[in-house]
């Protein structure tokens, strides 16, 4: 069973989610789920077609924005602000570690200017990420007064 780390009260993130765990999703009042993992990267996960079934089956929307390495692309970083501008909250993102999911979320977030980036390095501390790393980046992508 996954442990889903809510960073603000319309998005959280997940390690690699389970059919099971869509269910659950559906039940904590989740409205959308975002696969940033990529198919095949561990024999046992299931595809993002399998996810995308069961969380359409609870009524759940589902979009997938697979990258492998950190950073993402800036194009990813571009599809996720986009996501979470259009998708229905609360939004729940997966990956392997859930670090893919919330490092997309932090520079989608920092290119919105829906956070500053002291705000957003403190929201994934209380989840339990450390994006301080990440600074620079998040920086540069932040609208300037």
């Amino acid at each position: 069973m996954s442990n889903f780390k809510r960073v603000t009260p319309d998005f959280a993130v997940s390690v690699q989610l389970g059919i099971e765990d869509v269910a659950r999703a559906a039940a904590e009042g989740f409205k959308t789920i975002i696969a940033n993992r990529p198919d095949n990267e561990a024999p046992d996960q299931p595809s993002a077609a399998e996810i995308k079934a069961a969380a359409e089956a609870a009524g759940l929307d589902f979009r997938s924005i697979p990258f492998s390495g950190l950073p993402p692309a800036p194009t990813v970083v571009m599809e996720t602000a986009q996501a979470l501008d259009e998708a229905k909250s609360p939004v729940l993102a997966y990956c392997r570690s859930g670090t893919r999911s919330i490092t997309a979320w932090a520079l989608a977030r920092a290119l919105a200017g829906s956070h500053t980036p002291d705000e957003i390095i403190a929201l994934a501390q209380k989840a339990g990420y450390d994006l301080s790393g990440a600074r620079g980046a998040l920086e540069t992508l932040a609208p300037k007064a």
